[in-house]
């Protein structure tokens, strides 16, 4: 009786904890969020405050491509001139970047 005691604290001894079976998944988790997640939030937060800060007079580039002078700014519609006489209301959210001034669109 006493071996089969001691059989079993010797076999309860050797297996790892419970808890030790959720460590790489917490690794994998740990991973994802500082390579993946946590970036794609800073860019998304920077991008967020320099749409807030479009002016008048602002160059833009849409998120469709087109490149477009501001006009007139809402809390969240942009009025754009596309050209002469060719003004479109946009979403404001959907401005890709802003040109800088005296700069040229990336594929110019």
């Amino acid at each position: 009786m006493t071996f089969d005691l001691l059989a079993a604290a010797a076999g309860a001894a050797g297996a790892p904890p419970a808890w030790a079976s959720f460590l790489p998944i917490i690794g994998m988790i740990a991973i994802f969020w500082f390579l993946i997640i946590r970036p794609q939030m800073k860019r998304q937060k920077e991008h967020q405050t320099k749409i807030a800060a479009v002016k008048k007079g602002d160059q833009v580039i849409t998120a469709g491509g087109l490149v477009a002078k501001v006009l007139k700014v809402d809390e969240t519609y942009v009025e754009l001139e596309l050209g002469t006489n060719v003004r479109v209301k946009a979403v404001k959210a959907t401005l890709g970047d802003i040109i800088l001034p005296g700069g040229k669109p990336a594929n110019d």
